[in-house]
């Protein structure tokens, strides 16, 4: 068996696009491999800011033999067909073909040797075509006409050898050889290759490069922790920004700086961002304690002669006139213009500016949302037991930071900022936290707000981007969905399960609609300067139009969007292993509390999956599918009531009687239970009926020649289907 080693040498990588390239290497490759009919043992990808490749170990050195058999015409068939034969089997005669017999006589069959590929000649063959159809987000156009390339950034080198051996091919006017290259500074190259043991040794000890990309990011954590520890404090960990600066050095070499401490007046989340989105450093903070410190980690790329001093004290100059400009931005949203001095604060300053600032075309301003928004968290708030005041004041400050200095500059921290300036205007903490916490969860990694204010603005504030969107058309589409409104029905469903909210959503939505109707009765539809020939009475009839428009789409707006979150709570709840099916049942009774359907959606998924359940179920769509059949004959709902009396006093067969106790137990116990939203009890409810339905169906004829009995029968059959129906609609979940 026989290694590949392949690597592209090319200028500096962006960091954020090195992991999926390295898995699109090896996906790419893999398939054009595994197509050729190869295998291999163990396959190792690498990427840097210079960097990329792969290692494939255990490959065979040629392709297997392939021998193919194609039956073709009758002996004796006409030369046309055999000729036609010949030609698609791709052989020139019938001395290459065999006979074969079969009870209809014998047959020509065509035996079609092909002889295995040499590795080698795949490899030249698959690489080419995987780098001219790589999926790189962005990618750039170099070279000459006819030789251009098409790539990330310019290619400088390819390397591949397979079993120690170059593979010769070319790409982009490139042609491969056995050479790499090491560090800019501390260990240039070139360097000859043998195999891929030498390759990582060549560069680690002459090349001061270390390949791997996961190794590089444990150096970094653990150097950074060291450095931090020697100074008595404690590294601020960052999962994504360690994956970023791995991807910007070959040698990583942590380092601990000093910024000037006067910054640190400033708020902990401003130089954290600070640090990350523009120096790529980590912060540091004491053991035990909250907010940052004046050190920070940098991560040089070289060995310094004086230990890094000089580089530490170069990244701490930088940083100092990037937090000057955030200084700067500070103190500018602390001013209020002379005129508004001592009448208001620099918040609500901020807030009288919002109504220059258009959140949609068709749904208006941001202040107009700001309206929506308070009227909406007012009537959550009482349903999750809020403070009436806090709310409408977080909701009313919630965008304020949207028009300051400080979001326009770190636009990450809307909502952060809002918060400080709420603090500073001497606003309760519950409010300021609601207005940092309005906008969160964020991503399925994101904190959940759990105070009453917090939740009430939260929910508010998607719910309202969810209905807005929606009345105008604006849903996402495929891939498509520039609004995010997935997500912000992701976190409704999120707010709602870890806080347990018995949230009802449709009325909820159907307050978001009372919220845009004020708004639409509240504004002119029309800029009467603008359209100052428009008549009053044209602009009543427009705006009328404009609310009647909303009335009529009201309650095609809610279904919609009960679906709409029902496919995303299916979502939300996929890892738990819940069944789509099984959402879609629960959903279905028309429940749209979050809580409680997803607790039902759980009970449902544990009883399906024993043995009681998946019989149950058998036995319901074995009687559901006879009363829907015999229901063709006699009409739709022709077998839903009681029993009649006869039937009652004496049923013919045992079975009978049994199921026919069994199925008034069980719609008691079932309701009973599902009342008290005990969900398991339901179930176990349920189960009880297995056994006499798996009697009753042993033993009774449904179809009897008797009327009385086949309609009494099939009147019972369609009690189970009820009493199993006020669970979930078991219709709509996979036998």
């Amino acid at each position: 068996m026989s290694e590949l080693l392949f690597e592209i040498f090319c200028e500096e990588i962006p960091a954020r696009m090195q992991p999926k390239a390295e898995a699109d290497l090896e996906r790419l490759l893999g398939e054009k491999l595994t197509a050729a009919g190869l295998a291999w043992s163990s396959l190792t990808t690498f990427a840097g800011p210079r960097r990329l490749g792969l290692a494939i170990d255990g490959l065979p050195v040629k392709t297997q033999d392939v021998r193919e058999e194609r039956k073709g015409p009758r002996v004796g068939a006409p030369d046309k067909a055999v000729e036609g034969f010949l030609r698609g089997a791709g052989v020139d005669s019938l001395d290459a073909c065999e006979t074969r017999e079969d009870k209809k006589g014998e047959f020509w069959v065509a035996i079609i040797e092909k002889p295995g590929r040499a590795t080698a000649e795949v490899i030249a063959e698959a690489i080419p075509e995987v780098m001219k159809a790589f999926p790189w987000p962005k990618s750039m156009k170099f070279g000459e006409d006819g030789k251009a390339q098409r790539w990330v950034r310019p290619i400088q080198r390819l390397l591949c050898l397979f079993d120690g051996q170059v593979v010769d091919f070319e790409v982009f006017g490139i042609r491969t050889g056995n050479l790499t290259e090491g560090h800019r500074r501390m260990g240039r190259g070139p360097f000859e290759i043998t195999d891929f043991a030498q390759y990582t040794k060549v560069l680690r000890e002459k090349g001061h490069v270390i390949q791997q990309r996961e190794e590089r990011e444990a150096i970094i954590l653990e150097g950074a922790r060291t450095v931090c520890a020697e100074a008595g404090l404690e590294l601020v960990e960052d999962p994504g920004l360690l994956t970023e600066v791995a991807g910007l050095v070959e040698w990583p070499v942590p380092l601990l700086g000093e910024m000037d401490p006067d910054f640190l007046d400033l708020p902990p989340e401003v130089i954290t961002l600070t640090m990350k989105t523009h120096q790529k450093y980590f912060a540091v903070k004491k053991p035990g304690e909250a907010g940052v410190t004046s050190k920070f980690v940098v991560i040089a790329n070289q060995l310094a002669p004086d230990g890094g001093k000089a580089i530490a004290a170069g990244n701490a100059r930088v940083l100092s006139a990037r937090l000057s400009d955030a200084r700067h931005f500070w103190d500018v949203d602390q001013h209020v213009p002379p005129e508004f001095g001592g009448e208001v604060t620099p918040l609500s300053n901020m807030v009288g500016r919002l109504e220059d600032v258009t959140f949609h075309a068709e749904l208006g301003t941001v202040e107009a949302r700001v309206d929506r928004l308070t009227s909406l968290s007012k009537a959550i708030g009482k349903l999750v037991g809020a403070d009436e005041h806090d709310v409408w004041t977080a909701a009313h400050y919630a965008k304020a930071d949207l028009v300051s200095q400080m979001v326009y500059e770190f636009p990450e921290l809307q909502g952060v900022i809002g918060r400080y300036y709420a603090l500073a205007a001497g606003e309760a903490t519950e409010v300021a936290d609601a207005i940092r916490d309005h906008y969160k969860p964020q991503g399925p990694s994101d904190i959940v707000p759990s105070q009453a204010v917090s939740i009430a603005v939260a929910l508010a504030d998607k719910l309202d981007a969810l209905f807005g969107f929606w009345l105008i058309g604006e849903k996402p589409t495929g891939s498509k969905d520039p609004f995010a409104l997935r997500r912000a029905a992701l976190g409704v469903i999120r707010i709602a399960l870890e806080n347990g909210l018995k949230l009802p959503l449709s009325r909820v939505l159907e307050f978001s609609g009372a919220a845009y109707r004020e708004q639409f009765l509240a504004e002119g539809l029309l800029d009467l300067e603008a359209y100052s020939d428009v008549s009053d009475e044209d602009i009543d009839r427009a705006e009328a139009g404009r609310v009647a428009h909303l009335d009529v789409k009201l309650p095609e707006i809610v279904s919609d969007l009960l679906a709409f979150f029902a496919d995303r709570l299916k979502v939300h709840l996929r890892d738990e292993g819940i069944r789509y099916d099984v959402i879609d049942a629960v959903f279905a009774l028309g429940d749209d509390d979050l809580v409680r359907v997803t607790a039902k959606a759980r009970a449902l998924q544990a009883f399906l999956d024993t043995e009681d359940g998946a019989a149950l179920l058998a036995g319901y769509n074995r009687a559901s599918n006879i009363v829907r059949a015999e229901e063709k004959k006699d009409g739709e709902g022709a077998f839903e009531g009681e029993l009649e009396a006869g039937y009652l006093a004496a049923a013919p067969e045992d079975q009978e009687s049994a199921l026919i106790a069994a199925v008034n137990t069980v719609k008691g116990e079932a309701q009973q239970a599902l009342v008290a939203e005990n969900f398991e009890a339901a179930m176990a409810a349920l189960a009880t009926l297995r056994a006499p339905i798996d009697a009753f169906f042993e033993h009774v004829t449904v179809n009897s020649e008797d009327a009385a009995l086949r309609r009494n029968r099939l009147f019972l059959l369609s009690q189970i289907r009820t009493a199993v129906r006020a669970v979930a609609d078991f219709d709509r979940i996979a036998g």
